[in-house]
């Protein structure tokens, strides 16, 4: 009889790290036994990445003791500290035992990671391997840039298999999917992942266990029924007639959220995925839940349950500017509220603070079917700032950015202003710039150039310039009119009106930039 197709990603070569500055590639099993000496994971793709990040959190979490709660939080933070000193990796009996407990194989007939094979049965269809990987046109879309077609579908690696579905149930898309029936059910839409859209900050130390490490936050509700698990952990898959279990800490949280159901199927020798189902895991909706490694931005004016939404992904958006969302602690008035994880780090050993880094990923998608683009980024070491810790610093990172963010406000206005009169006939009233106005070709211009040279000055006044950084505006305001000059430089000669407009627009931004100037506008709308 021959073998069944079998690829368990605990033994299989399927999560790439970097150890001593080379990269290779490592069971899961073999990853928590080396975790004290790899530098980082390196997967290629950033949702990944970050999702994989999470499942090793959830799971070091168990292994150390950490997921106790009863433990107090005095208890919790001297086990965790005594951890990061220790200089020893997980204990390898531990480690061994709790993957011999789950079923890891990607193929498993009964039970196969993270994925459900009852979709089989209660599917109409498969889906194609090309719906399951992110990158590649499927269905009626066509292929502009691909060689995929789903009329002749190319076999996707099992490693890659095993990132790919990470990535659908962290960031699967809403809307059409494959439809499926189970118990009163039939539907063939879902809705989003639970991380769509987001952008996810993780604490990064020198080894990938002392990062895992640092992505521990303490409990602080009461008893937690059912039992919290992982997905692997479970008896069964998820139910998809029943509501989901409540969200648990720190195990459902952050492994057992997905709405997606996925199967995978394997060629003869279990090497790659030839065809998947991709469809809906659940039609309840999702309990409210806030992931630990997203920045939480408040909307006041907005509905109640529509006023604390994650920070969405933006490529076009630098990511210095979200600095200071993880820097200050925040108060009752502050509209941005920094990840969970980074309220955990105000009592690290003085070595593993001053080395702290921060892993950014983020997934730039629209709320449904569209992605854009994914991205990453690492910082340099940033902790020894955080405001508990140099509250100075904290708060001049934070008027940096206010004032960069100010003044790219004001040169997008000021540049549309100085477009619309240079477009209105001699003798004729140029319209005023309206709220929600798309940018004038100067404006979109001078904004491309301003955003590479604010950042310079940015870290500029942090590292080099201290003093200058207590009062940031006049820097940003030159970084305007500097912008805004080079952006309008080649209209001089072809627009008799566009001189004047030029220097309306610089007096203004650089006007607007002094201190009476900002005190003004501060006492107009400090005003019943």
């Amino acid at each position: 009889m021959p073998a069944l197709p079998a690829y368990p990603v605990d033994l299989r070569p399927c999560i790439p790290v970097q150890v001593a500055g080379r990269y290779q590639a490592l069971g899961l099993r073999e990853v928590l036994l080396q975790a004290h000496r790899i530098d980082d994971l390196a997967l290629p793709l950033p949702p990944a990445h970050s999702a994989l990040l999470r499942m090793l959190t959830a799971i070091t979490a168990e292994l150390t003791g950490l997921d106790d709660t009863n433990l107090s939080l005095d208890e919790w933070h001297e086990r965790r500290r005594g951890l990061l000193t220790s200089g020893r990796g997980l204990k390898p009996q531990d480690v061994h035992d709790y993957c011999d407990a789950s079923t890891w194989d990607l193929y498993d007939p009964h039970r196969p990671l993270l994925q459900d094979p009852r979709l089989a049965e209660q599917c109409t269809k498969t889906s194609g391997i090309n719906k399951l990987v992110f990158g590649r046109p499927a269905g009626n879309n066509l292929s502009w840039l691909s060689v995929h077609t789903d009329t002749a579908p190319h076999p996707l690696p099992s490693d890659e298999a095993f990132w790919h579905l990470l990535i659908q149930h962290y960031y699967g898309a809403a809307g059409r999917c494959t439809t499926r029936s189970a118990g009163p059910h039939t539907s063939g839409r879902a809705t989003a992942g639970p991380l769509r859209s987001t952008l996810s900050f993780h604490p990064q130390g020198a080894t990938l266990l002392e990062t895992l490490l640092l992505h521990q936050f303490p409990y602080r509700g009461g008893p937690q029924r059912p039992p919290d698990a992982c997905p692997w952990q479970e008896p069964d898959p998820p139910d998809p007639v029943n509501p989901p279990p409540p969200v648990t800490w720190p195990k459902r949280l952050l492994t057992g959220r997905s709405r997606h159901a996925v199967l995978l199927i394997p060629n003869a020798d279990g090497s790659a995925a030839t065809n998947s189902y991709l469809t809906w895991a659940a039609q309840h909706p999702a309990y409210p839940a806030t992931d630990p490694c997203l920045i939480i931005d408040t909307h006041t004016r907005a509905k109640a349950e529509q006023r604390d939404t994650p920070r969405r992904a933006d490529a076009d958006r630098a990511l210095w500017r979200d600095l200071d969302a993880l820097l200050l602690a925040g108060d009752e008035n502050n509209t941005q509220r920094r990840p969970a994880v980074f309220d955990t780090l105000n009592d690290l050993p003085d070595a593993v603070r001053a080395r702290l880094r921060v892993r950014v990923c983020g997934f730039d998608q629209d709320g449904r079917t569209t992605n854009s683009i994914w991205y990453t980024a690492l910082t340099p070491p940033l902790w020894n700032w955080a405001e508990e810790h140099d509250p100075p610093a904290a708060r001049r990172i934070a008027a940096c950015r206010q004032a960069a963010e100010h003044l790219a406000a004001l040169l997008r206005t000021h540049a549309n202003t100085a477009w619309n009169e240079t477009q209105t006939p001699t003798g004729g009233t140029p319209p005023a710039p309206r709220r929600g106005q798309k940018p004038s070709r100067w404006a979109r211009e001078a904004l491309a150039l301003y955003w590479p040279r604010a950042e310079q000055a940015f870290w500029n006044l942090v590292h080099q310039n201290p003093d200058e950084a207590s009062e940031p505006y006049p820097v940003f305001a030159r970084t305007a009119t500097d912008a805004l000059r080079q952006a309008v430089r080649p209209d001089l000669a072809r627009h008799r009106m566009a001189g004047p407009a030029l220097a309306r627009a610089v007096r203004a931004l650089t006007a607007a930039a002094t201190p009476a100037a900002r005190r003004t506008k501060a006492a107009r709308h400090a005003q019943p």
